[in-house]
């Protein structure tokens, strides 16, 4: 939490059959380059001032076990218990405060503590849902900073803001 006692990261969740995420636009004769997963969950992904390293364990260890996920008998399970892939996007937008007609992201953290930051909850987050669900499932994700293409594929729209 903040000073204040607001969040200092915001996420929002999203169960989907399959995305896709351009990570680099085409260019140069290139086509661009996506990263793609199966049934799972989206995770978009935005850091607040005041967060810090220490909010990253809570962060993974709920968001990989919270009860979003459709499994094939209806039942409702953590993206562990399906097992499913994860995408994870940074999404700095989830920062904004409209100001009049505009938005402004005043309480958004520094782009280099941020990308530290993600770099970090990406790589807790692979290492604990390859723990919990093996081999079968994937950890992809966005490049921080960038523009991004995502392709969505969901059995809901089932989608959840979740603060820390």
């Amino acid at each position: 939490m903040t000073q204040s006692g607001g969040p200092v990261v915001r996420t929002v969740l999203q169960q989907c059959l399959q995305a896709g995420l351009q990570v680099e636009p085409a260019q140069d004769g290139r086509e661009a380059r996506f990263v793609q997963i199966e049934r799972g969950m989206v995770v978009y992904v935005c850091f607040l001032k005041g967060a810090t390293d220490d909010i990253l364990s809570k962060m993974v260890s709920t968001l990989l076990n919270i009860r979003l996920c459709e499994s094939n008998s209806g039942k409702m399970v953590s993206v562990c218990q399906l097992p499913g892939s994860l995408l994870i996007v940074p999404q700095a937008t989830l920062g904004g405060k409209a100001k009049g007609r505009s938005m402004q992201y005043h309480d958004n953290i520094s782009k280099e503590d941020g990308l530290r930051l993600y770099h970090a909850f990406v790589s807790l987050c692979e290492t604990e849902l390859m723990n919990a669900a093996g081999a079968q499932v994937t950890v992809k994700h966005g490049t921080y900073g960038n523009r991004q293409v995502l392709k969505l594929d969901t059995n809901g729209p089932y989608t959840h803001l979740m603060e820390f």
